[in-house]
């Protein structure tokens, strides 16, 4: 949470900002590691839509539009269903967006083996918690800046 704390709108700004209206779908069972990736990306002009489990997850992108969501968080400890299971239902899916939207894990978890796990069960990258505010801009600017 200091690290919220510390953050500037200098920090927060980008050019032209190309976030601006891109839905994220964030897969987090903790109401404040939610709230707080939230206001990060909702100051980046991201929509974010929580899901409080992996089954909820699942079943938000299953039944929303062709892009709809940019990019998924997936924590990968959840009550229900967790992020592994949920991130392989949705890549098998039939979905039109099943096979290509981005799945990045969030995860104290950060080992290699963590990382090599969730890779190999369809996720783009891992992200490690607590969450750093670079490695998140990184991966929306990688992912949605286009």
């Amino acid at each position: 949470i200091s690290k919220l704390a510390t953050i500037t709108p200098s920090d927060i700004k980008l050019k032209n900002n190309k976030l601006a209206g891109k839905h994220v779908l964030l897969a987090e069972d903790h109401p404040i590691n939610a709230q707080i990736v939230t206001k990060i990306l909702e100051k980046w002009g991201v929509e974010v839509t929580v899901a409080e489990n992996g089954s909820i997850a699942v079943n938000r992108f299953l039944f929303s539009p062709p892009n709809f969501y940019s990019l998924i968080f997936m924590d990968i400890k959840m009550p229900v269903m967790d992020g592994f299971d949920a991130t392989k239902q949705i890549r098998e899916s039939n979905h039109v967006d099943a096979k290509t939207i981005p799945i990045y894990a969030m995860s104290a978890n950060a080992f290699d083996e963590d990382v090599k796990d969730s890779i190999s069960c369809g996720m783009n990258g891992h992200l490690r918690k607590p969450i750093e505010i670079a490695a998140l801009k990184q991966v929306l600017d990688t992912n949605l800046a286009k």
